[in-house]
Formats: C-alpha cells, sequence, structure tokens
C-alpha cells in the first residue's frame, strides 16, 4: 500500500530537480533577501547587544535558518490545486486510485528533500561562513530539528491543501491565498521572531499552528525551550491539520461540480 506512496515522494524530488536554473536563481534570491534582513536585524540588535534574547549570532542564525526554511516548508505556493478544481481536472485526480490528500503529501516531503538539500544548506552555509553564528551544542538536537522540520513541512503542505479546497466553494480562491500570503511570514515568525511581539500577542500565536513552520523549527536548532513542548506542539497541529483536511475533502467531493470539462 507504502509503494505507490513512496515513487511520489521519489517522484516529487525528480520534479523539482529539474528546474536547475529556476533552483538556482530562487537560491540567489533567498541569498540577497537574507543579506538584507541581517543588515537591518543586526543594526536593531546592535544597539542594545541583545533584542528578547537575540544577540548578533542569534539573530544570524535565525535570519538564514528562515530563509533556508522558506523553500522547504513551502509557506507560499502557485494555487496548482485551486486550478485543478477550477479546470474540473481535479475529477481526474479523484478517480485515480489512490487518496488524494496522501499523494499531494507524499510529492510534498520529495519536493521538500530536494529544498533541504539545495534551498536551506546552502544559505545557512553562507551565513555560518559570513556572519557570527550559533551551531547547536547538544548532539541530539539535530535529529530533533530534523523531525521538527518534517513537522513543519506537513503541516505547511496541509494549511495549503486546506486553502486550494476552498476553490471547492470559491471557484476562485486567489482572495483567500492573497490574504494568506500577506499574514502568514508575519504570524510564522518569518519576518521578526515572534519574540519581538508583546507577551499576550506571543500566548495567542503559541496557541495556533502558524509558529510551527517557522519560528518552532528555528527555536530547535538555537536550542529555545523545550524540545518535547516544540515538538508535542507541532505534532498535534499536525494530527488535527491532517484530520481537517480529510473531512473537508469528503465535504468538497460530495458536491463537486466540474467547471467546463
Amino acid at each position: 500500500m507504502l509503494a505507490p506512496y513512496l515513487r511520489l515522494v521519489r517522484a516529487g524530488f525528480d520534479r523539482h530537480a529539474s528546474y536547475r536554473a529556476a533552483n538556482l536563481a530562487g537560491l540567489f534570491t533567498n541569498t540577497m533577501f537574507g543579506l538584507l534582513r541581517v543588515g537591518v536585524l543586526l543594526a536593531v540588535v546592535g544597539r542594545a547587544g541583545s533584542v528578547a534574547g537575540y544577540d548578533a549570532a542569534g539573530t544570524a542564525t535565525y535570519v538564514w535558518l528562515g530563509q533556508g526554511l522558506l523553500a522547504v516548508v513551502l509557506l507560499w505556493d502557485d494555487g496548482e490545486l485551486a486550478q485543478r478544481v477550477r479546470s474540473g481536472d481535479i475529477a481526474l485526480d479523484l478517480a485515480r486510485p489512490w487518496d488524494l490528500q496522501a499523494a499531494l503529501l507524499a510529492t510534498d516531503l520529495g519536493r521538500a528533500g530536494h529544498a533541504v538539500l539545495l534551498r536551506l544548506v546552502p544559505p545557512v552555509l553562507f551565513g555560518a561562513l559570513v556572519f557570527p553564528f550559533r551551531w547547536p551544542h547538544v548532539p541530539a538536537t539535530w535529529p530533533t530539528f530534523a523531525a521538527s522540520v518534517l513537522l513543519a513541512v506537513v503541516l505547511c503542505g496541509q494549511i495549503r491543501f486546506l486553502l486550494g479546497l476552498t476553490a471547492f466553494w470559491l471557484l476562485d480562491n486567489r482572495g483567500v491565498r492573497a490574504l494568506w500570503a500577506t499574514t502568514s511570514g508575519v504570524l510564522c515568525g518569518l519576518v521578526v521572531p515572534l519574540g519581538y511581539f508583546p507577551d499576550g500577542v506571543r500566548a495567542v500565536l503559541g496557541a495556533l499552528p502558524f509558529p510551527a513552520l517557522i519560528q518552532t523549527p528555528i527555536d530547535v536548532f538555537s536550542e529555545r525551550g523545550s524540545p518535547t513542548g516544540l515538538l508535542g506542539h507541532q505534532l498535534v497541529w499536525a494530527v488535527v491539520l491532517l484530520a481537517a483536511g480529510h473531512l473537508v475533502l469528503a465535504k468538497a467531493t460530495r458536491r463537486l461540480v466540474v467547471q467546463g470539462g
């Protein structure tokens, strides 16, 4: 039963590995934005020496991990699922002998595996060479970080899946995706560390899944907070969003209307 999905993992890896020029262009762009972001945040930290527990090394580590994780979790996508709903091609996907949610998740895991190699490792190494950097002090942090990144990929994939499924009701869900694109960077801790926010805001965000996408893997790598608590938060939300995706997909297929085909 797992064999087809394992092949989809490989297919997802191979598909994204074939776009060499696009991957290199994305890596270059991420690095340039990383230089801008680290320059701004280091200027803020430089006046006080430390802000919200982030010194120069912690800030540089936060920036370069965030730049790499952005492509790994794929915070924003091109809305391919919604496009297939609008075109009616989703009917073919639902007719195939697979579970659509599991198939998309398997493909996304393959994509994320390629992104780790080309979009996460290079900017982190660049940042570590050029700026002060904080590597984990405890060996067990490395496998914990890998597990945290995996959970972040699953979480973000399910959020994008749910956003795509809104096209069954909206047909054109670009407004929903635009709202996600404009708010998610702040909510997940990509723009600035969530430690910069007031205590009340942090408490609210801490109960939501969004920090688990970017901030939590960075915190695990930087050894901030309890690894068990951080992974537990991610795991709980992964189960919730997987279940939500299953229920929404089931409801969507019951009201499927094929547009134009």
